[in-house]
């Protein structure tokens, strides 16, 4: 089943790369996160802008668009489907690296939404209802298979934090469902949004919950489990005083901040979740037939 939306014309895979493209658009717009990059400026980092996440972003639409093909293709969550993914991720950070002169702006993302684009197509194509759940479950079993293709790579900082400290990155995260973005971020999204809070305000209170929880192995490079626990407690502190709508949760957020730019603490982790977030968001809410 290929389902076109004839008012558009797009495809079902051209759709949700759409959706996937726009994700982290909506997430690097999003204004204000503490520390990281948006409509104000660059955050905790000399090599990135909104106009560079930008154009990172709408880079990736055909590595997309092609991940969600090769899930109409197949059908199923097999490990031909995962080995196919993976190289076209490979080519769409390849693409990105071009795009950006070699800095990497979008290199967690393009696993976190490149498992739950190839999931939405799966899930639609056995005519399932796209929900959240399904989705994470989808995403989790894909993670699960290894990818013999894989090149021998330099570690990345994640991995590096991993193996010293012993904590679980953004692979794991993946395997297990994302847990965080389930339990913590849509958790707190839908609860801000049930309370009337603005969309903006709820999807930041959704970044925070996050980052409350989230072993964010960007901000552990930058500064160590010394930062982390600054990120982490910080985000719980604003969710207390009453998240991003109130006067005292602001003050605590603009604290943060601070904070978390003293020590030039990025939470690119919790940035790469919250625009799955956004994704897995904008799949469950959209009328597919």
């Amino acid at each position: 089943m290929n389902v076109i939306l004839k008012k558009t014309g797009f495809s079902t895979a051209e759709l949700i790369a759409d959706m996937a493209v726009q994700a982290l658009i909506d997430e690097v717009n999003l204004t204000p996160k503490p520390a990281l990059v948006d409509q104000r400026g660059s955050g905790a980092h000399d090599d990135l802008t909104l106009e560079l996440m930008e154009r990172s972003a709408q880079c990736l639409f055909p590595m997309f668009k092609a991940m969600a093909e090769a899930a109409e293709l197949y059908g199923e969550v097999c490990t031909a489907l995962r080995e196919d993914i993976g190289q076209l991720g490979r080519y769409g950070e390849h693409r990105m690296l071009q795009v950006t002169h070699g800095v990497n702006t979008h290199r967690g993302a393009i696993w976190s939404i490149g498992l739950v684009v190839t999931s939405a197509a799966l899930i639609l194509i056995n005519q399932k209802k796209c929900t959240a759940e399904l989705l994470c479950k989808t995403a989790s079993e894909l993670a699960k298979i290894e990818d013999q293709f894989a090149p021998i790579q330099p570690m990345t900082h994640g991995q590096k934090a991993r193996q010293k400290f012993g904590i679980n990155g953004a692979k794991q995260q993946a395997q297990q469902g994302f847990p965080v973005i389930t339990e913590y971020g849509l958790a707190q999204l839908h609860r801000s949004r049930v309370k009337g809070m603005s969309e903006s305000s709820a999807r930041l209170d959704a970044l925070l919950a996050m980052m409350g929880q989230l072993t964010d192995t960007c901000v552990i490079h930058r500064s160590g489990l010394e930062g982390l626990h600054k990120m982490q407690v910080g985000a719980q502190q604003v969710l207390a005083l009453g998240g991003c709508s109130t006067t005292q949760g602001q003050q605590r957020l603009a604290q943060l901040e601070h904070d978390l730019l003293a020590i030039r603490a990025s939470a690119g982790g919790a940035a790469d979740l919250l625009a799955t977030l956004l994704l897995l968001d904008s799949l469950e809410k959209y009328h597919w037939k």
